[in-house]
């Protein structure tokens, strides 16, 4: 099938010639962007694990709501081969996350406006079904992640399999509602919502530094920088909730949404303020693991597009 990039005549900055990329294919043929797919994953595969040391302290800091330096003290005292413990199902989720994200995105936005250009209006509602697809699909990635690093339960479930045994005992709802999918409100919202304001608001950033002749990878750095700070920083106290409600286990001791978020309230001194405590590593986090997304991102989707002009 004869491909056509259409690329934009009067702005050829890079941010735009991304942004107007866009397949055309015969009448009657499905639209689909494998690329898209492979290139999310591929992203957020190497900024995960580059930034997995800071995800950890943040953890520790949403379950114990403590300093920094105490959860640093946590994790130097468990020792080094502990450090990475639970680095796998964030790996794989972040890898599938990429793929699902980046790539239900980007065909979403295609069965909203084939030809483009993209209006807001499209990109915030592509986001929020990517979103919405993610949330669905990783949730169980996330809830096994949240109980392996929390220290408390090392001696108890020490690996995946005793987790997943766990799991397994409640029955067939209780394996869904207390097992994978608890804290599953929580996270719909909190993914559909990030992913919806990072797509809306990505490319006008980008475009609009990459007007002022910096290099190529810088606006893709700073725009998925301010896009996870801000998005990150907005929806925090979901993030909070979904740590604190995913990091319980056993059948007996599964507090209500509405109970876990009582708890979250009452054991921050009922303070908006402490809800954010460790902000400041939140905010190093989103800025690193988006900025190097994004980043990587769109290095690797400039590479993959002159190709497929050639081939085509």
């Amino acid at each position: 099938t004869a491909r056509i990039f259409s690329m934009g005549e009067q702005n050829h900055s890079p941010g735009k010639e991304l942004q107007h990329w866009t397949q055309k294919e015969a009448p009657g043929k499905r639209i689909w962007h494998s690329h898209a797919y492979a290139l999310g994953a591929v992203s957020n595969f190497m900024s995960t694990f580059l930034t997995f040391p800071i995800y950890k302290v943040v953890f520790r800091q949403q379950i114990h709501a403590v300093a920094v330096s105490e959860a640093v003290r946590q994790l130097w005292h468990e020792g080094p081969q502990y450090f990475y413990r639970g680095i796998y199902p964030p790996l794989l989720s972040k890898t599938l996350q990429g793929t699902l994200l980046f790539g239900t995105y980007d065909s979403m936005l295609c069965c909203l406006s084939p030809v483009g250009p993209h209006s807001l209006g499209h990109r915030w509602a592509a986001g929020l079904m990517s979103g919405v697809v993610e949330a669905v699909a990783l949730s169980p990635f996330e809830r096994v992640q949240n109980v392996l690093q929390d220290g408390r339960k090392q001696a108890r479930f020490p690996s995946t399999f005793s987790i997943l045994k766990e799991f397994h005992s409640y029955g067939l709802w209780g394996r869904l509602s207390q097992g994978y999918y608890r804290g599953f409100w929580p996270v719909l919202l909190r993914n559909s919502l990030g992913s919806a304001l990072y797509f809306s608001f990505k490319d006008p950033i980008q475009n609009s530094l990459a007007e002022q002749g910096l290099p190529h990878w810088v606006p893709a750095l700073v725009s998925g920088s301010v896009n996870g700070t801000i998005t990150c920083l907005v929806l925090y106290p979901l993030i909070v909730l979904v740590a604190n409600m995913q990091s319980h286990i056993g059948w007996q001791s599964m507090p209500s949404l509405w109970a876990s978020i009582q708890d979250m309230w009452d054991t921050r001194g009922r303070k908006v303020l402490l809800i954010y405590r460790g902000g400041s590593l939140v905010i190093l986090r989103s800025s690193v693991t988006w900025g190097l997304t994004t980043a990587i991102h769109d290095f690797l989707q400039r590479r993959y597009h002159p190709r497929k002009q050639l081939k085509d």
